[in-house]
């Protein structure tokens, strides 16, 4: 029996989208996308979130579509009380099956509470699961590479090793954005080959492709790719 929620999802369908999504997400049921435009299920989040009636919404894990967890993940971007912000990411983080969710998960109240935020992070990237990994990894490059940057940061970065493309993905992404923001003290990491193989060139490319690296620097860290 679908539920309320369920039906309206259905009811905003885009079947080209949905196409779409399949392709960009090719890890999880094809059969449990719906084909439903973000601006929607932020929109959908929002007014749930005003009436409360997201409280049942959130409750009911796991989720069976993919639109569902995306609807989970913004409801909590708008949570106002920190604790029950943090309460909740740590009770979804385990069902997040896909990078699209884990991304787009970034609760506004974060922004005012780094140092609640870092303790979390410092859980998050120590877990066993891929997604709450690379969660984390994702909340330090979103709110650690600027004014609260320090240098042990990339450090916590560069001593993860996974097997998981969707883990290295995120450190990879992570350095070529410190690359841009902070090149001097990160740039050692790529000179001492301090990443995995594949996540090192990885992470090179993507700042090849980044308009906010110099193209001074662009050539120099085009040299320090590993040959395999």
């Amino acid at each position: 029996m679908k539920t309320a929620v369920c039906k309206r999802l259905i009811s905003l369908q885009d079947l080209k989208y949905r196409d779409m999504q399949i392709k960009i997400i090719p890890n999880i049921d094809p059969a449990s996308i719906i084909g439903v435009r973000t601006p929607e299920l932020k929109k959908i989040a929002k007014e749930m979130y005003r009436s409360g009636e997201y409280r049942s919404f959130i409750k009911k894990l796991p989720h069976d579509h993919f639109e569902e967890n995306q609807l989970h993940a913004f409801i909590i971007c708008e949570m106002k009380d920190l604790a029950e912000c943090f309460d909740e990411v740590e009770h979804f983080l385990p069902y997040v099956d896909n990078w699209a969710t884990c991304d787009q998960m970034s609760p506004k109240i974060f922004k005012k509470n780094k140092d609640e935020l870092l303790k979390h992070i410092k859980t998050w990237i120590g877990s066993d699961r891929t997604y709450t990994v690379r969660f984390g990894v994702g909340m330090l490059m979103q709110h650690f590479l600027d004014d609260d940057y320090d240098e042990k940061y990339p450090k916590m970065v560069a001593g993860l090793r996974s097997d998981e493309y969707y883990i290295n993905m995120m450190i990879a992404w992570y350095f070529a954005t410190a690359l841009a923001k902070q090149y001097e003290s990160v740039l050692p990491y790529i000179e001492e080959n301090k990443l995995d193989d594949w996540t090192h060139n990885k992470a090179i490319q993507k700042s090849l492709e980044s308009f906010r690296v110099t193209d001074e620097h662009k050539k120099y860290l085009r040299s320090l790719k590993v040959k395999h």
